[in-house]
Formats: structure tokens, C-alpha cells, sequence
């Protein structure tokens, strides 16, 4: 995956929109209005946001070193199951960020972002659909 590229995409992102989490969350509960429950007493949309944060800085180690991005999402898979999120949300959220950065990034997506951006996606998946630690991705 060409780290560069989605790194870059992160960046027009950030120059063109100051916030993306109202964007994020209102494709995800289009989606699955059973997620938007999750979040009622997330009144002012700080707990969305600080998600979001995350998921930004989470990303940016997945592309580069992977000192705690993979590990962070199994652990997370599991914390949020005692919540109620099954698994596969996790799949579906990290693909309704890369939905939003393609909408503000605009004609700058291009068919390279998005395979870079796919195949980051598909690896994240990976580990949000197999949370045992102890099984590990074995990327070439």
C-alpha cells in the first residue's frame, strides 16, 4: 500500500473540511440508525469526535510503523462487544471514513488513493473481524 497517498488524501481533507465527524457519523447512522442509539448521551459530539480522533491517529501508525494500530483494533473489536457492536461495524465505520475523504477530497481521489486506500482497508478489516491477539496478519 502506497502510504504516501493516503497520508496526502488525510491532509487535502484536513485543509478542506474542519471537521469531519458530523460528515462520518451521518453516513453511518444512514446506514445503521441502530448505531446512533450507541451514542444518545453524546450530546455535544465530543465522544464522536474523540472516536474519530482515534481512528485519524490509528490510521496514520497502521500506514507506517504498526507500534499499536493492529492491536488497538482487536482491542477495541472486543471492548465494543460488551456494548453491543458486532464486529463487522468496524468494517463498515473505517469504510464510511474513507466514503467522506473521498467526497471532500474530490477530483484529488484518484484511481491510486483508492487502491492504497482499499488495501489498508481490507488489512484493518482483517483485524477487526479477528480479534484474538495471538493471530497475527503476515503482510509480504
Amino acid at each position: 500500500m502506497d502510504a504516501s497517498l493516503i497520508e496526502r488524501s488525510l491532509e487535502i481533507a484536513a485543509e478542506r473540511d474542519a471537521d469531519l465527524t458530523p460528515r462520518v457519523y451521518a453516513r453511518l447512522f444512514a446506514d445503521h440508525p441502530e448505531m446512533e442509539a450507541m451514542f444518545v448521551r453524546d450530546t455535544n459530539g465530543a465522544v464522536r469526535g474523540e472516536m474519530l480522533a482515534r481512528v485519524f491517529e490509528m490510521i496514520l501508525d497502521f500506514i507506517d510503523r504498526r507500534a499499536y494500530a493492529a492491536q488497538m483494533i482487536q482491542c477495541e473489536v472486543v471492548t465494543h462487544e460488551g456494548y453491543g457492536v458486532p464486529p463487522d461495524v468496524f468494517g463498515v465505520f473505517f469504510g464510511k471514513v474513507a466514503d467522506t475523504l473521498r467526497e471532500v477530497v474530490g477530483a484529488d481521489w484518484t484511481p491510486a488513493v483508492e487502491a492504497a486506500w482499499r488495501e489498508m482497508l481490507d488489512q484493518m478489516n482483517w483485524f477487526a473481524t479477528h480479534p484474538d491477539q495471538s493471530a497475527g496478519l503476515q503482510l509480504a
